[in-house]
């Protein structure tokens, strides 16, 4: 089921859902150039649905979510779309941030602090950017990429894309669902391609002031974020455990799903334990 959501200056941003309105929600917040299909086995998981209120965003110019002209850069406006996705799940959340949606999760703890959060997982995620940032250190898959994948001409930009799908895991996945992943980030605008990487910011201070559980999953394989970041992450978050994913690529929850969501089953309790 879709529905929309308001988030900052009134943009709308889509999200779908499945399972329980009722029941205890986890958000998902996909990552760079993708969109909330990218949880598909997720959302396929009868244990997940029966359990929980599944809800993924669209994030602003992304996926089925309005495509403005601003606020790509502005750690202020990622905190509000992600609040309005908060308070239509109308209780604290598990939320579960990948790759660049950890960065979104880091800004809304930046600027609201853990309110509504029940627990955290981050997934292959960064949440620090810019040049010199542990936090936000990016694998050679996507060093290669760039900056076509931000070209306006097809000819660069839909190779440089490609490319990166294809390097997004550590083993071939079925060809449906990557060129799944390449249409969707195709999809997105060139210019909210490069937007959101036009930011620099670090994040050791916000992360030593999270106060929920937090899980940090990251694949040992990982050629998009190095995985050195899931290690400043893990580091900086009080009481963060780290699960590696031995010869995983960039997306877990895809490349081994049955394990990915026993973290999310796990995660779960653990925070329905601490609100006990």
């Amino acid at each position: 089921m879709t529905h929309s959501v308001l988030g900052a200056g009134g943009t709308r941003l889509a999200v779908r859902t499945a399972g329980d309105p009722a029941a205890p929600p986890i958000v998902f917040v996909h990552g760079w150039a993708q969109s909330s299909r990218c949880w598909a086995a997720q959302f396929a998981d009868p244990a997940l649905a029966a359990a929980h209120h599944l809800i993924a965003v669209d994030l602003r110019g992304h996926g089925e979510s309005d495509v403005p002209d601003s606020g790509y850069d502005d750690s202020a406006v990622w905190a509000e779309d992600l609040a309005a996705v908060l308070a239509f799940a109308g209780k604290p959340a598990v939320v579960v941030g990948w790759s660049y949606g950890g960065l979104v999760i880091t800004d809304y703890v930046r600027e609201r602090g853990c309110a509504d959060l029940a627990a955290i997982v981050l997934v292959g995620a960064i949440t620090e950017i810019g040049k010199g940032h542990p936090g936000g250190r990016i694998g050679p898959a996507m060093a290669a990429a760039l900056p076509g994948a931000f070209a306006e001409d097809p000819a660069v930009a839909i190779p440089a894309v490609a490319s990166l799908t294809v390097g997004m895991t550590a083993e071939p996945v079925a060809g449906a669902l990557a060129q799944s992943w390449l249409g969707d980030s195709l999809r997105v605008p060139p210019a909210v391609r490069k937007a959101l990487f036009r930011r620099d910011v670090a994040s050791a201070d916000v992360l030593a002031s999270i106060t929920v559980p937090t899980t940090v999953v990251h694949g040992t394989a990982d050629a998009v974020v190095d995985p050195a970041g899931a290690e400043f992450s893990a580091g900086k978050i009080p009481g963060a455990t780290l699960r590696w994913f031995p010869r995983v690529g960039h997306a877990p929850f895809a490349e081994r799903v049955d394990e990915f969501n026993g973290v999310l089953r796990q995660a779960a309790p653990a925070a329905e334990g601490r609100k006990g």
